[in-house]
């Protein structure tokens, strides 16, 4: 594991020892279900480097959050999403205009989430979630155009099989949320950072590192199913 992934798993740690931390404060039980929907701006770190443009897509699917107490002024709880994922890349060769190449990867991905929130408990909040997430490939696509053969370029990536199909990592976010009595509307953008790679990166291969990094804006709805 390098010094990057090493720092990224213990901040996590730290964000999700902060609610098992506030088990003094005031107690809520308030449990809200709902959906979002958003887009994705996707881009692989892969080493060797390949250069890239970010590759929109779209997610969106089922949350599920509980809200256990009110700490001072930190509301403390946790969220679980099960969400479909459009990842991948989309390579950018500025030398070369006429090539273009898009891998298209879709995933069902599912964050848990530690949820820290202050502000208004019937109104605006301010809110951060972060946490673990795991990823299952479902398929994925190519598209390819221009005339390769014409360019000595070292292409390994094309065609090549998606070697590992599960993925994990650890995403963060920050957002707002406006809680009414109609229900709880939330604007959040997140950051995914990939700690798996999706091609075998042994000694023996040619990628030793290729990793899922998505920044995501996204709209997500909770009505209380109980206060």
């Amino acid at each position: 594991m390098n010094s990057i992934n090493r720092i990224a798993l213990i901040l996590l740690f730290f964000i999700l020892s902060l609610p098992l931390h506030a088990q003094i404060g005031e107690q809520r039980h308030n449990f809200a279900i709902g959906f979002s929907g958003g887009l994705n701006f996707n881009k692989v770190s892969f080493s060797p480097t390949v250069r890239q443009k970010n590759l929109s897509g779209i997610t969106g699917g089922f949350t599920a959050r509980y809200i256990s107490e009110k700490y001072f002024k930190m509301i403390c709880g946790a969220q679980l999403e099960v969400n479909f994922s459009q990842q991948g890349w989309d390579e950018y060769y500025q030398d070369y205009p006429d090539l273009h190449y898009t891998r298209k990867m879709n995933y069902v991905e599912i964050p848990f989430l530690a949820h820290l929130a202050w502000g208004k408990e019937r109104g605006m909040q301010f809110f951060i979630n972060a946490g673990p997430q795991i990823g299952f490939l479902i398929n994925d696509s190519e598209q390819k155009s221009g005339n390769w053969n014409n360019y000595n370029l070292e292409i390994q990536q094309h065609g090549k099989k998606i070697e590992n199909k599960f993925d994990y990592g650890i995403t963060g976010g920050l957002g707002l949320e406006l809680r009414t009595k109609a229900g709880n509307f939330l604007l959040e953008g997140r950051y995914y950072y990939a700690l798996s790679d999706f091609y075998n990166t042994t000694k023996r291969d040619y990628f030793s590192r290729a990793a899922h990094g998505v920044i995501t804006a996204k709209l997500t709805y909770l009505f209380d199913l109980h206060k």
